[in-house]
């Protein structure tokens, strides 16, 4: 018997511009556990470049800063997820869910 499954992604957009989406989540909590957007790239095999661009793109569609970053320094520079990244973070998440969830039971409803 085979096993039927069903998967989903979604995004959010603000002022007509793409914000938030799975992607750029996983590449938020890279950053948040790693402390450095470089390191944060290596994890879904993005470029610096690209991680640098999604960041500041989030960072500027947001009402406050989600990464703030520090340079240079004795200790060297690095990045962290601010109060409202972390919230962020867990209200996708907890949306994402919210919809596995649902999609799940409709699926289990269906003749698929």
């Amino acid at each position: 018997m085979s096993e039927i499954q069903i998967s989903n992604r979604f995004w959010v957009d603000k002022d007509g511009k793409a914000f938030l989406g799975y992607g750029r989540i996983r590449l938020l909590e890279e950053v948040s556990k790693t402390g450095s957007i470089s390191k944060a790239a290596k994890s879904p095999g993005m470029s610096y470049k690209r991680a640098w661009q999604l960041i500041q793109s989030i960072n500027e569609l947001s009402d406050e800063p989600i990464v703030e970053r520090s340079i240079g320094g004795s200790g060297g520079g690095g990045s962290l997820l601010t109060t409202r990244g972390k919230k962020i973070i867990k209200e996708f998440n907890r949306i994402e869910n919210l919809c596995d969830k649902l999609l799940k039971r409709e699926l289990e409803k269906c003749c698929f």
